[in-house]
């Protein structure tokens, strides 16, 4: 089919392996019909969950892998074991050499953080990649980054995040230009490491066009909405994210148990169903399941080790969206705009310090 877009999956990736990921295709292939997919993982496991999916097998094509990454390993054992001939470096050497143009994997991030970087390389400009994903808030979603692709940030990764994470809010969000805040232990400008300081005085005095930098905003303007793309490093990040996924679950265990507690409470769950299940639908991880690691040469996104079908369907669509809006062109062009912000930011400051 002319101008379908290529889906290179790791089959064998995360807690289900070929069952769920097949069924996650199909799910996606309803949605996006002109979605083609390369498959990699042991041939037989996979062709068996492929064919229980009417229509998928046509679309789909099967690369043999003997070897597979465990949720466990390291990323260090992974590349030892699995360079080259894994289901999870497969898919992502396919995007490198052309014949996929995203790959998903529901596999152990930090291996696949560790062969995508190698495999792919960074972007000019760019020398750590981030895992950006969406996440529910009270205004709709906002994208958040690093989400613990690496530890720690300089003012200048900062910033190429903030770059990033807008790129990435105007094609997933749909919004022309985002607004962006730094995580911070306070909003006024005098508080926070100096890292951070000096990429919200970058940010303010470049006045990106394709961005609306609003200052600093603390945790729990996350969930709130404060902005459309909040910005952190990946330790930081990725706190947060378990953090918030800890909290849903306590939150459902506490409806649980309060609309089982007796008669009257489950009379009045039966009158309020409908909103019980208007916030189960908004505190469902699988709608938001895929993150991006931006800063990449290629697209490469990670979906829940647990997803299931609907959730891995969800990851698809992510890969799929970035790839028909172009989203690495627009991370070039904007990152090139950020050193130019950064070169001038240095300059005014010698400057400023001469006099």
């Amino acid at each position: 089919m002319p101008n379908s877009v290529r889906i290179a999956l790791d089959a064998m990736g995360g807690d289900h392996g070929p069952q769920v990921i097949a069924a996650g295709a199909a799910l996606a292939l309803r949605k996006r019909p002109d979605i083609r997919f390369l498959m990699f993982g042991d041939e037989a496991a996979v062709r068996e969950a492929v064919a229980a999916h009417p229509g998928l097998a046509e679309a789909t094509t099967i690369v043999h892998s003997a070897v597979s990454i465990r949720m466990d390993d390291q990323p260090s054992q992974a590349l030892r074991k699995g360079r080259r001939t894994s289901s999870m470096w497969m898919a992502i050497d396919a995007v490198k050499r052309g014949e996929a143009d995203a790959a998903v994997s529901a596999g152990n991030t930090g291996a696949l953080m560790a062969m995508a970087k190698i495999c792919l390389h960074t972007m000019k400009g760019i020398e750590r990649p981030a895992l950006a994903a969406r996440w529910p808030t009270m205004r709709g979603q906002s994208i958040v980054l690093d989400l613990g692709a690496s530890i720690g940030a300089d003012s200048e990764h900062l910033v190429n995040l903030s770059v990033m994470g807008a790129a990435m809010a105007r094609i997933l969000l749909g919004i022309e230009r985002p607004s962006v805040g730094l995580l911070n232990v306070g909003v006024e400008e005098i508080k926070g490491i100096e890292e951070v300081k000096a990429a919200a005085r970058t940010l303010r005095e470049a006045d990106f066009r394709e961005l609306e930098y609003k200052g600093f905003v603390e945790g729990d303007g996350i969930g709130a909405g404060a902005v459309d793309v909040i910005v952190t490093e990946g330790f930081t990040g990725n706190i947060a994210l378990k953090t918030a996924e800890g909290t849903a679950k306590q939150i459902g265990a506490y409806l649980k148990e309060a609309m089982s507690g007796g008669i009257l409470s489950r009379i009045g769950y039966l009158f309020a169903r409908g909103a019980f299940a208007q916030l189960k639908e908004k505190m469902d991880p699988r709608r938001s399941n895929g993150a991006v690691f931006l800063g990449l040469e290629g697209i490469v996104v990670k979906s829940h080790g647990g997803a299931d079908a609907l959730g891995f369907s969800v990851a698809i669509d992510v890969g799929y969206e970035v790839v028909r809006q172009d989203l690495l062109a627009r991370i070039g062009e904007l990152i090139s705009k950020s050193h130019d912000a950064l070169a001038q930011s240095a300059a005014a400051a010698d400057a400023a310090a001469q006099n």
